[in-house]
């Protein structure tokens, strides 16, 4: 099938955040290939940061795709080996140490996207005047948020806000969550660590990321970020889609 082809303007910020000492943030902005993500080091527990670089080394190390389908094998088979090697060093550690990092992946190929993502980092679709959060947090207020036991209003003072349920390097078998759709000129995607989103609203991310192109726009919600105290590490990768010319488009990720 025929349909706008879309090029990509993008920029990527992380920031180690004013109170910890070591950034375990990790981002990968490859707009040349279609490829972006955010990997968090999970916090409190050992090498964090080798995690999340292990994740953004490997998706780095991808290749230009051949069609929609083997881009997304690639990058599915990339997290899950990064899994497997984080789960092997983990079991010949010390009892009980995990060495784990959140993931969410965005892929564009042939005028349509897809999105792979565990954890709580998170990807935004800005499109027209409707700002929509793709993801949905593996997190334990989700859960509860689900069941109904916790309230939207009592969801950001709650205690254990920072529980994940799912992420790289905790089990053998990685269950990675996927969102499909089509790209249109115009659109905006935002990739995002839970520093960002714990300090700043999704209205006022979309506000700034509506006004602004994509360097501006990182720098300035990581900037807000920091200004109301920034706990965590907080890091940002903005893309925006513009329309470039007509092609044929693949139907590989409009038929999975």
């Amino acid at each position: 099938m025929t349909g706008r082809s879309v090029r990509f303007d993008s920029a990527a910020l992380t920031d180690v955040g004013k109170v910890r000492a070591l950034n375990e943030d990790r981002f990968v902005d490859r707009p040349e290939i279609g490829l972006w993500a955010v990997a968090d080091g999970m916090g409190g527990h050992q090498a964090g940061e080798v995690a999340s670089g292990m994740l953004a080394d490997a998706l780095g190390a991808i290749g230009p795709p051949d069609s929609g389908y083997a881009f997304l094998d690639d990058v599915h088979g990339a997290v899950e080996r990064v899994n497997r090697t984080l789960v092997a060093h983990a079991a010949i550690a010390s009892p009980g140490t995990v060495i784990g990092s959140t993931i969410v992946v965005l892929i564009a190929y042939a005028g349509h996207y897809a999105c792979l993502w565990a954890g709580d980092s998170r990807l935004y679709l800005l499109r027209a005047a409707a700002f929509e959060q793709i993801t949905r947090d593996h997190s334990m207020v989700q859960e509860m948020l689900d069941s109904g036991a916790l309230s939207r209003r009592d969801a950001p003072a709650f205690g254990k806000s920072n529980i994940i349920t799912r992420a790289v390097g905790v089990n053998d078998r990685l269950a990675l969550d996927l969102h499909q759709g089509p790209i249109a000129p115009g659109d905006i995607f935002l990739l995002c660590s839970d520093g960002l989103t714990n300090t700043v609203a999704d209205d006022e991310i979309a506000d700034l990321v509506r006004s602004r192109p994509p360097r501006a726009a990182a720098d300035a919600l990581i900037a807000l970020s920091l200004a109301r105290g920034a706990k965590d590490n907080v890091t940002a990768v903005i893309v925006h889609a513009t329309a470039d010319a007509d092609i044929t488009v693949d139907p590989a990720l409009q038929s999975r």
